[in-house]
């Protein structure tokens, strides 16, 4: 099973002919309502690519809550783990131009008060899968982590937004996820500091023992283990939206594993599942079900570069 402590918000998006500037005002034409946030995502994601997988997080009692539930809840996602408080369902508010590009302003609302406490529900066994982000507290994560590794869980960690990640967390996490951003926001913080992604990637997986992957976007997806480098293309695409593909890769990625896929064929599902996202507009709408990435990941790995040791 995957256990996904993380965020649940109600995503606002608009389509632009181009993305606004500071203090520029830009008209669009409508805009769509769809369920969103990072740990909805994913959970619904790794759910679509064949796993169970339980979402542990927190919404309002407002109107939103059910609309930001409702795809999870008809995936058979267990949502038992879930907290209705008193604050807002948490939204997103997202721009997409004509070329897919986005830009996202995240208010919290709900999130702000996810509880890792809410993980003592659940029944997990050692082979289980926990995945994180960072649209919850900082605090609660640890606690999560902490949590999965009581119970001898492998511990993904999606350090999204970009950001650093405090060394108690960071000797906790198993897999590391990153773009090819966020991984030079995370270099620092960990005393790796360098303007070459990869670079900072190989250095996670020979410092820290930490496997390490990192997304490329249009390029795919490199990462780092025990001094391997695997490095998996993207599946060619007519992008529409690239709001979930990182999301799409989380969720595909981890269900492989969950699986009992090697890391090589985890990679390959996953970028099958982040490419596929990106044809389709809106977060949870746009991701793919397990019959398209098995079959996506197929044509990936005809094309895959051979792990080069170091």
């Amino acid at each position: 099973m995957i256990v996904v402590f993380g965020s649940i918000n109600i995503d606002l998006v608009a389509r632009v002919p181009d993305l606004p500037r500071a203090g520029e005002t830009v008209l669009g034409p409508d805009y769509q309502m769809v369920p969103g946030g990072k740990g909805a995502n994913q959970a619904l994601a790794a759910r679509r690519a064949g796993a169970e997988v339980a979402l542990v997080g927190a919404v309002g009692r407002d109107a939103f809550a059910e609309t930001a539930l409702s795809a999870l809840a008809a995936a058979g996602v267990d949502l038992s783990g879930i907290a209705r408080v008193d604050a807002p369902t948490g939204a997103a508010f997202i721009a997409v131009d004509a070329g897919g590009r986005n830009q996202i302003v995240v208010a919290a609302g709900a999130n702000a008060q996810a509880s890792a406490g809410a993980l003592d529900r659940l029944a997990v066994a050692g082979s289980d899968l926990l995945m994180l982000q960072w649209e919850v507290p900082e605090a609660e994560n640890l606690a999560a982590a902490r949590w999965a590794k009581a119970h001898q869980m492998t511990v993904l960690l999606n350090r999204a937004p970009a950001g650093p990640v405090p060394a108690a967390l960071m000797a906790l996490v198993d897999i590391v996820i990153v773009n090819e951003h966020e991984i030079l926001a995370l270099g620092p913080g960990l005393g790796l500091a360098s303007d070459e992604p990869e670079a900072i990637a190989r250095e996670i997986d020979r410092q820290l023992g930490k496997t390490a992957v990192v997304t490329l976007g249009a390029e795919g997806a490199v990462a780092w283990r025990d001094g391997v480098r695997c490095l998996v293309p993207a599946l060619p695409v007519a992008v529409v939206d690239t709001t979930a593909a990182g999301d799409a890769f989380c969720g595909a990625f981890a269900a492989a594993l969950a699986a009992g896929r090697g890391l090589v064929s985890a990679i390959e599902h996953g970028t099958a599942a982040g490419s596929l996202a990106c044809t389709a507009f809106g977060a949870q709408p746009s991701l793919p079900d397990a019959e398209a990435i098995a079959a996506a990941a197929l044509g990936i790995a005809a094309r895959d570069i051979p792990l080069m040791p170091t």
